[in-house]
């Protein structure tokens, strides 16, 4: 399976450099300052987001739009695809200001960085009880939005071996699938992939690094038609 994502990760590494180059912004969101390493989480997040099409099979995400149009949701065309993107984009940042998630915004794609620190324990892939509140206030928005698909990827730190970090991070994306279905969110909008500790968007050798590490990441992708 990962074999199958090497190509695109390629492709995407020189605009990865290019967009990490110069980024330093505060959010005015989080109130944090945006650094260079923030800025590579946030491309990483979009290359890991994407990767999950062939992550979870051929067509994914077209299967899953063929099927949710079948089901009566029909799909957005044109200029009402960014139009809804920025009212979904809006509403999350509303929702999850002061959280610890953040809102990043790749084209029409909008990525929900869920770190470690408030979402699971260590070594664990049980959500934390305080971290539902976050996840209701998410599908709010998501229930709201239901022409949007939505991508959840697993992440770790390099702790332990590769084969354990992989199924931990399945675990862990399937743990918010599943809370985000029981919440009544479509299963057919969702998918789930786990990465392991392939995609660090921090140092690995400090406990704060290897926590952003340990990350959830929700993409959230517009329905469109055909």
């Amino acid at each position: 399976m990962k074999q199958r994502l090497r190509p695109l990760v390629a492709a995407a590494v020189p605009l990865l450099a290019i967009s990490i180059a110069g980024c330093t912004t505060t959010d005015p969101y989080t109130g944090e300052e945006r650094t260079a390493r923030a800025t590579t989480g946030a491309a990483i997040g979009a290359i890991a987001g994407a990767a999950i099409g062939i992550a979870t099979g051929d067509d994914s995400r077209e299967r899953r739009k063929r099927a949710l149009i079948g089901a009566g949701i029909g799909g957005l065309s044109g200029g009402a695809v960014g139009a809804y993107m920025d009212r979904q984009e809006r509403e999350l940042r509303e929702q999850l200001r002061g959280t610890g998630v953040s809102v990043t915004r790749q084209g029409n794609e909008l990525i929900l960085n869920m770190p470690g620190n408030i979402t699971f324990g260590f070594d664990s892939a049980d959500l934390r009880a305080d971290f539902y509140e976050v996840l209701n206030s998410v599908t709010l928005v998501l229930e709201e939005y239901e022409k949007t698909l939505i991508e959840v990827a697993g992440h770790t730190d390099s702790t332990g071996s590769t084969a354990y970090n992989q199924r931990l991070s399945e675990r862990r994306a399937e743990s918010v699938a599943r809370y985000l279905e029981s919440q009544g969110v479509r299963s057919r909008r969702i998918a789930t992939a786990g990465f392991g500790e392939e995609y660090p968007i921090a140092d690995n050798s400090t406990e704060q690094g290897r926590q952003a590490n340990r990350r959830v990441e929700l993409t959230l992708v517009p329905l469109t038609e055909e």
